[in-house]
């Protein structure tokens, strides 16, 4: 008999792709056939994960469709930036007549369609094969229970003055205008493209079931909110997926790739010559580089600090080098001497969060970050500036108790003094944050052991695909 079959459709951005396909890896080691739907020039991302699965896990490559807003050649985010979200939507929904003619001309056709919430079109897609559409989101239910408030009450969020309440959420919270996520701020009924973008958001509550890389005790009540909100319990949170996943003990395997081993490895060997819980690590993600000014300011909080840190800085092109982006002060490096490192470009961010010395991580608050510092109990410092950062700030900080906001806003630049003196603070001793970061990690890792609640989701899941299958039969 043949297994279960599933098609998985990431979404090309590495916050996005990386979370999938970890959820992938669990559902071939429960035994479910996959295809994932990739363009071209994401299909290396995949490699480790077919070395892995090499029967039970396929492809369908197709082209990737051209849209006038987006340079030739260029397949994913990290090519184009955030702005380009809208397009790479839009140029993605032209899919749509390749993947149904793939699908009617296969042997053994899915039985499920798993997508990317930036997918949501897939819905229409779904009907249309006659299967269900599971949204993944590689974010949490809080931000999915924003979206689901914001697109259906665009009106509401425009005539806010300011302040944006979200009576209907638990604990009713607010935001400022500008940190409500830039795709709702951004959205335009004049515009077709940004439509098929808020059809397709809303689409993303009204599908079939819903996948979160998040666990049941860091949400609970945007879990609960969700369920009642779409009328049903297939809302599955089988996260921290890192957790489940080879990749929790090396950064190079499901596709997290590593291009400077050997200086990854220097890294942990000045983490080793340093006092437990005493590193403060420094980072804002894939995208994000911080203008001239930021970078001052918190490199002369970090001089001010005493604190021992490792500094990861994007490499930016030479435009915005030139503008001063991503470019440290001169003589900063010789002035911090051996209690700080530099690291320029890619760094093994899940091993130094791991370290024993690494006690706090100043970070923007990405979704994939916050759970990677989760899974090692370090206090987080947020600095959230776009997106859905502040939203995922607001659940760390003010919900859980296991974060200190340090500044907010894309151009907003914090008091060096004030910087340098939260920093000190928070890496000194045990303060209240740090001792319920550490519990909250153990509630990470009994989530995903056996008997705990992300491997429950994980095997319903499993049995709801099954039962699909036989449904079909």
């Amino acid at each position: 008999m043949s297994n279960t079959h599933i098609l998985v459709f990431p979404y090309p951005a590495q916050g996005h792709m990386l979370p999938i396909l970890d959820l992938t890896h669990q559902l071939a080691l429960h035994g479910l056939s996959i295809t994932i739907l990739v363009t071209p020039k994401n299909l290396p991302t995949l490699t480790p994960l077919l070395h892995t699965h090499p029967s039970s896990i396929q492809t369908v490559v197709l082209p990737f469709p051209p849209h006038p807003k987006i340079p030739p050649g260029v397949e994913n985010i990290k090519d184009i930036g955030n702005h380009g979200n809208l397009y790479v939507i839009n140029a993605l929904a032209n899919l749509q007549a390749p993947i149904v003619h793939w699908f009617s001309s296969h042997p053994n056709p899915p039985v499920a369609l798993i997508s990317d919430f930036f997918l949501g079109w897939t819905l229409h897609l779904a009907h249309q094969l006659g299967i269900p559409r599971i949204t993944f989101y590689s974010s949490g239910a809080f931000l999915a229970s924003v979206f689901h408030y914001c697109w259906r009450n665009l009106d509401k969020m425009r005539s806010s003055s300011g302040i944006v309440h979200f009576p209907d959420l638990p604990r009713s919270p607010s935001f400022k205008q500008d940190q409500v996520p830039s795709v709702v701020r951004c959205h335009r009924e004049s515009d077709p493209e940004s439509e098929l973008l808020r059809n397709s958001m809303l689409a993303n509550t009204e599908s079939w079931g819903c996948v979160f890389n998040s666990f049941e005790d860091l949400e609970t009540e945007y879990f609960a909110h969700l369920r009642a909100k779409m009328g049903h319990s297939r809302v599955y949170a089988v996260g921290p997926l890192s957790l489940t996943a080879a990749a929790a003990a090396d950064d190079s395997s499901l596709g997290r790739a590593n291009p400077n081993k050997d200086f990854g490895a220097n890294v942990m060997t000045w983490l080793d010559g340093c006092p437990d819980g005493s590193v403060l690590y420094v980072c804002f993600g894939s995208q994000k580089l911080p203008n001239r000014q930021q970078m001052e300011a918190l490199a002369s909080g970090l001089e001010r600090s005493g604190v021992r840190f490792v500094w990861a800085v994007k490499t930016g092109s030479a435009q915005q080098v030139k503008d001063g982006y991503g470019v440290l002060p001169d003589g900063f490096e010789e002035r911090v001497g051996g209690r700080g490192l530099v690291i320029k470009g890619w760094a093994p961010q899940v091993l130094i969060l791991g370290h024993k010395a690494v006690g706090g991580f100043v970070s923007h608050c990405g979704w994939n970050s916050v759970l990677e510092a989760i899974v090692a109990g370090v206090l987080i410092l947020g600095w959230p500036m776009e997106a859905d950062q502040f939203v995922n700030a607001k659940l760390l900080a003010e919900d859980m108790g296991v974060a200190v906001k340090v500044c907010e806003g894309n151009n907003a630049v914090p008091d060096p003094a004030e910087l340098g003196k939260v920093i000190s603070e928070s890496m000194t001793g045990e303060t209240p944050e740090k001792v319920r970061a550490k519990e909250l990690r153990d509630k990470a890792v009994a989530a995903v052991g056996s008997g705990g609640s992300s491997s429950k989701h994980l095997d319903e899941l499993v049995k709801e695909l099954g039962q699909l299958k036989a449904g079909r039969k």
